[in-house]
């Protein structure tokens, strides 16, 4: 024991390479093999190795050899292993085993199968060890041919059920989409575990079948396999954009598994971002703080979205500080997500903080500023950036022209947005998306020129989609235009017969133009199909919690308080020439009633509350989940003069400014 033992620490704390070397000199074949077990660094390894080299009692050694090369894979090194394993005179199938997983693990296929067909051609026979890594193999090159020869070799040698083979199946033809050939091969094992499921859950989620990959977890659930962190990491992408009541499945299997380990949430907050469920998923990462488990890189490359869709900006800016206290950064797409909370949340200057600190940035962080600056009305800045980007030699993509094309149509600024269109055609070559021919029309449209974007519809090469036509019957609320707006509306209800906000549009042009008649007959078509018209909702973060209100909303412990501040106001705004913009309440009714259902809308709300609980000169920031009402609007700009206030209100379309009696938009929204 002491005799291995004193060498070995040497070689690991020894501080002068000589007497480093003095001591590989003197290890014998045991002192050489512990030091191999210790998994060397690089630097160590190529010294032993060379003693071993020259030392005529050990360069013959097959079992040393095996420890050297397993030492050179684990270091990322599959070339040096082939250089050892080429040395070994007689190779066993443990030296073939070594050679076939280190080069599978380094992601050299092809190596790897050519090494285990050369095993064969020698006659050295394959056991229950080499197949599961050449099966690895074939599923991380997608290679079905080879895969399908193995399955036969291992039924004629009796070795289909071995669990590690059959897991191994399962995942080769999932990984493949012969989907069916996996869940025969799971349903025919003798014995399966927790992975066995895993990789039938893969399989299915990672060829779309979503709602089969939801099955199996729930048949393995009934079998008594616990589903587990890996359960739970597969699934993932079979539940993004998917029902509540699947959410609610994998929130079940959250709820019943070790709360220490750090996978489960990770994967449980990305959930929720993916369905459109941030104030769970900051909530979850909120008792995630509070049990005490520490967040890593991937906890906050989720979160940060949640935060932003929220404006939850205090909470991105306490994980901006861990970041920088644990020295996290630089890692580019943890940055790239702090610059796009702060751009979500509105907060410009940190934001742009944010990316000049950045070491590197790729075509990403470019574009979350530029967007950021056309959602919040300084076009000129987002077309400033993207100049800079051009001339750092950085290639713009696809999104990127759609963020500045974005950021031309928020600022009204159509000749620059034509412009760049072309750019993108002729000088980059990229083909137009449906997402860029959206942003022309609704470039167009802002701009007033309804007809000539209806022309551009119609001479588009491929269908109008739904984001197209909303550009347009969105232009047509705006400019009036029924004529048009008729149309665009027409084909909305064929291509989304069920999306509320169609119809509210149709019958806010009709409204405009007084015509109630057609405004009631909109909302009885809505009625007879069960489509009801999406709740406004505005939140508001105050002290790391996320407050938000309905329109009418009394649910909230300082209703009482609220709508009594509200009431003086209004008092003051009427004062200041507030005259209500009734068109907006889209009904049919007394003036005066439309008058109160306008007083209640929800980011009034959450405005009023949240000057009744920060101090004097604090800015509020609102997130809406619909447009901006036009009283709503003007109330905003009204109240940010009256209380000296800056109110940020991030709609569906834009970030709106308001301060002292003015907003960012230059009412163009």
């Amino acid at each position: 024991m002491t005799s291995t033992a004193s060498p070995l620490r040497l070689c690991r704390y020894s501080s002068t390479a000589n007497s480093y070397i003095q001591t590989l000199r003197k290890l014998d074949e045991v002192s050489s093999s512990c030091i191999l077990d210790g998994l060397p660094d690089i630097k160590t390894l190529k010294k032993l190795h060379s003693k071993i080299i020259f030392d005529p009692c050990q360069c013959n050694n097959t079992s040393l050899a095996i420890k050297l090369m397993r030492a050179y894979a684990a270091c990322g090194q599959p070339n040096v292993t082939r250089k050892v394993f080429d040395k070994i005179p007689e190779r066993n199938v443990a030296v073939y085993n070594v050679m076939i997983r280190s080069y599978m693990n380094n992601k050299f296929y092809k190596d790897a199968i050519f090494v285990y067909k050369d095993m064969c051609r020698r006659d050295v026979s394959p056991d229950n060890y080499t197949f599961p890594c050449v099966l690895k193999t074939c599923f991380g090159s997608d290679n079905l041919r080879v895969g399908l020869q193995l399955h036969c070799v291992v039924g004629k040698r009796g070795l289909d059920a071995d669990l590690f083979i059959g897991n191994c199946l399962v995942a080769m033809y999932g990984k493949c989409g012969c989907l069916v050939e996996a869940r025969q091969v799971l349903n025919e094992m003798p014995k399966r575990d927790v992975i066995s499921w895993n990789s039938m859950v893969v399989g299915y989620a990672q060829n779309g079948r979503f709602d089969d990959a939801l099955e199996v977890c729930k048949e393995m659930n009934v079998l008594g396999h616990k589903p587990n962190a890996g359960t739970m990491a597969s699934l993932l992408p079979a539940v993004s954009n998917t029902s509540v009541e699947n959410v609610l499945f994998v929130r079940d299997i959250f709820m019943n598994m070790d709360k220490k380990d750090l996978v489960p949430w990770n994967v449980m907050i990305a959930v929720y971002v993916k369905n459109s469920m941030p104030n769970e998923a900051v909530d979850l990462y909120l008792q995630m703080e509070t049990c005490g488990i520490e967040p890593d890189v991937i906890t906050f490359a989720s979160i940060l979205p949640a935060c932003g869709d929220l404006s939850a900006a205090s909470i991105g800016r306490r994980i901006h500080e861990y970041v920088e206290r644990k020295g996290l950064s630089p890692n580019l797409s943890l940055e790239n997500a702090l610059v796009d909370m702060y751009a979500r949340c509105g907060c410009l200057t940190e934001a742009r903080k944010m990316f000049e600190g950045m070491k590197f940035r790729d075509v990403v962080s470019w574009t979350s500023l530029i967007s950021a600056y056309g959602k919040s009305g300084q076009g000129r800045d987002g077309v400033a950036l993207f100049s800079q980007m051009l001339e750092s030699g950085l290639q713009p993509d696809s999104i990127a022209f759609v963020s500045i094309l974005s950021a031309c149509s928020h600022a009204g600024l159509l000749l620059e947005g034509e412009y760049y269109y072309k750019l993108m055609i002729d000088e980059y070559k990229i083909v137009p998306r449906l997402e860029h021919y959206a942003c022309m029309v609704d470039l167009k449209g802002r701009a007033g020129c309804i007809n000539e974007a209806f022309d551009f519809i119609k001479q588009m090469p491929v269908e109008a989609n739904e984001r197209i036509w909303g550009a347009l019957l969105g232009a047509c609320r705006v400019y009036n235009d029924m004529d048009i707006g008729l149309v665009a509306a027409d084909s909305l209800f064929e291509l989304a017969p069920k999306q509320s906000g169609y119809y509210v549009l149709l019958s806010n042009i009709y409204a405009k133009a007084g015509k109630w008649k057609d405004v009631t007959t909109v909302r009885s078509i809505m009625k007879e199909k069960g489509i009801k018209k999406m709740p406004g909702v505005s939140n508001v973060e105050l002290n790391n919690t996320v407050h938000t209100f309905l329109a009418g909303d009394t649910s909230h412990p300082q209703s009482k308080e609220i709508y009594e501040e509200l009431d003086i106001l209004i008092g003051k705004m009427k004062e200041e020439g507030y005259v209500p913009e009734i068109d907006s309440a889209l009904h049919d009714v007394e003036e005066e009633d439309k008058e109160n259902h306008l007083v209640v809308h929800s980011e009034k709300l959450a405005i009023v509350f949240a000057i009744m609980n920060t101090s004097h000169g604090t800015p509020i920031k609102i997130t809406k989940n619909l447009r901006v009402c036009g009283d709503c609007h003007i109330a905003a700009k009204l109240i940010s003069k009256i209380t000296q206030r800056l109110i940020v209100v991030r709609d569906t379309n834009r970030y709106h400014h308001f301060q002292n009696g003015v907003c960012s938009c230059s009412d163009y929204w």
